[in-house]
């Protein structure tokens, strides 16, 4: 389809559907099961579907929806999904392939999805899905979408299920060539906080050059969510699934390289996090989590290769990769505890603990600093706390603009600051001990003293400028990804020459 180039404000959702259905080039299938079946009544409703629709069909029974798809171990799945897309595409070119094929462009439309019931008023979820040509009789291409309705009752979430589902079929008509324009359309007409869209995939010889972890930063950027995750493989993960029934363990920082503290911080406090009473017979989900103002640090605008290359090194030892829009811990911790009743561990440094006891960063909550820890540690939530020398600490307080006293370096790279020995602000010194003495802050043992003076801006100066002496203070893995691909501007490993 074309882009009309109507104004926002006359692209409503009826107006999509009639755009849809007046378009002689596009016809196909929606196919809704469970309880989505509200999409193809907008393209009823307003006229002209005989244009566009060649069938549809609702499959609520599960029986019913076995019979015509096959089993799956879930039905509300990616995989229920793309069995109903291959199946009704397949159909579609066997019936209608030859008649008008030629001049056709052939879509299908499926989506499987769980709103709340009188019993779970819960947030639904959803997949929705189009497979479809971008010319007549070329291959197919999938977009793939994973949605959370947030309303409190099933009739406002299948009402903003039904809008969602026309903005995402118009979207991949007609701006499947501009992501951000993609992106940006998903949610018109549907009122904040109704619907939150926490993974967008591309598949199909077209979309080869677009890479869905940085479509899903961006809806992070947009705002259709606060968090995408990715595996250790690169690819997206459900958070709904990956959390499920799990422990979690989570570092944050900058990554820019991950280096041998980052990942001595995680094994430490993972040593003493599985030990907690609490973790008998529990699975442990370990990953790293990356923050968008850290993204944006140094510029108005994320440098997609250096998201890339953050994410590449930290899934070559094997972690998951979390982006965030959390600054709050406390707003962090409350995003884990929708998915899962176990325990979560928060791996910091002393410099990210000093910042929480910063009673600016609550201003906007009416308790202050007091409300943040009540929302921090209601729910089974405690704080591994990794030291750092002296001469560290003594660095970052001078970044923050503190007026310091003029000390002996070499004394002070001596000294170790712990979570036991560490100076809050004279006001803030006995609730500081009251988080200590109840266990809510854990001073993690057992650091190699010996990297402690390692930070990753001076590893990533020391790549820039074409150094190298900068391996020895990351993983040997994460050295070999760095100097094959040339990230963050290092100069390419030459392939070798055959003789």
């Amino acid at each position: 389809m074309k882009d009309p180039e109507l104004p926002t404000n006359e692209l409503t959702t009826n107006r999509k559907a009639l755009l849809v259905n007046l378009d002689q080039d596009v016809y196909g299938t929606f196919a809704e099961i469970g309880a989505g079946q509200e999409v193809a009544r907008h393209f009823f409703k307003v006229g002209g579907a005989a244009g566009t629709i060649a069938k549809s069909m609702s499959a609520y029974d599960m029986k019913f929806s076995d019979s015509i798809y096959g089993k799956a171990a879930r039905y509300v799945s990616r995989e229920r999904l793309l069995q109903m897309l291959e199946h009704e595409y397949e159909l579609l070119q066997q019936r209608l392939g030859e008649h008008r094929g030629a001049e056709t462009t052939f879509f299908v439309f499926s989506n499987t999805v769980a709103t709340a019931s009188f019993t779970n008023r819960k947030p639904g979820h959803g997949w929705l899905g189009m497979r479809f040509q971008i010319e007549p009789g070329g291959p197919p291409h999938d977009i793939l979408v994973h949605a959370r309705l947030l309303d409190k009752t099933a009739q406002l979430q299948q009402e903003a299920l039904g809008i969602f589902g026309v903005n995402f079929i118009w979207a991949a008509l007609v701006y499947h060539n501009d992501i951000d324009r993609f992106i940006a359309s998903l949610l018109d007409h549907v009122e904040d906080d109704r619907i939150e869209v926490d993974m967008l995939e591309f598949i199909g010889p077209k979309f080869e050059t677009i890479e869905n972890r940085i479509v899903g930063l961006k809806l992070v950027e947009h705002g259709l969510t606060n968090a995408v995750l990715f595996s250790s493989e690169g690819g997206y993960l459900l958070p709904m699934e990956a959390f499920y029934k799990k422990a979690v363990l989570v570092e944050r920082g900058s990554f820019r390289p991950v280096t041998h503290v980052n990942v001595d911080m995680i094994t430490c406090a993972g040593s003493q996090f599985v030990q907690e009473e609490a973790m008998q017979d529990q699975t442990v989900m370990p990953l790293f989590e990356i923050t968008m103002k850290n993204l944006l640090a140094g510029g108005q605008e994320i440098d997609y290769n250096d998201f890339l290359a953050r994410v590449d090194t930290i899934n070559t030892l094997g972690y998951p990769v979390l982006v965030s829009n959390y600054q709050e811990y406390y707003r962090l911790s409350q995003y884990f505890k929708r998915y899962t009743d176990r325990m979560i561990g928060l791996v910091l440094g002393i410099n990210h603990l000093q910042a929480i006891f910063n009673e600016e960063y609550y201003q906007h909550l009416d308790g202050g600093i007091l409300e943040s820890f009540g929302r921090l540690f209601k729910e089974n939530v405690k704080l591994y706390v990794y030291p750092m020398k002296g001469a560290g600490y003594h660095a970052y307080l001078a970044g923050q603009g503190d007026k310091l006293r003029e000390t002996n370096a070499g004394f002070e790279s001596q000294m170790m600051i712990t979570a036991d020995n560490l100076r809050v602000k004279n006001h803030l010194r006995h609730l500081y001990a009251y988080l200590l003495e109840n266990h809510y802050l854990i001073p993690v043992v057992g650091a190699n003293p010996n990297i402690l003076n390692i930070f990753s801006r001076d590893i990533i100066r020391r790549i820039q400028e074409g150094k190298d002496d900068w391996e020895e203070a990351v993983p040997a893995e994460v050295a070999k990804k760095i100097k094959d691909e040339g990230l963050w501007a290092i100069q390419a490993a030459p392939e070798p020459v055959e003789r």
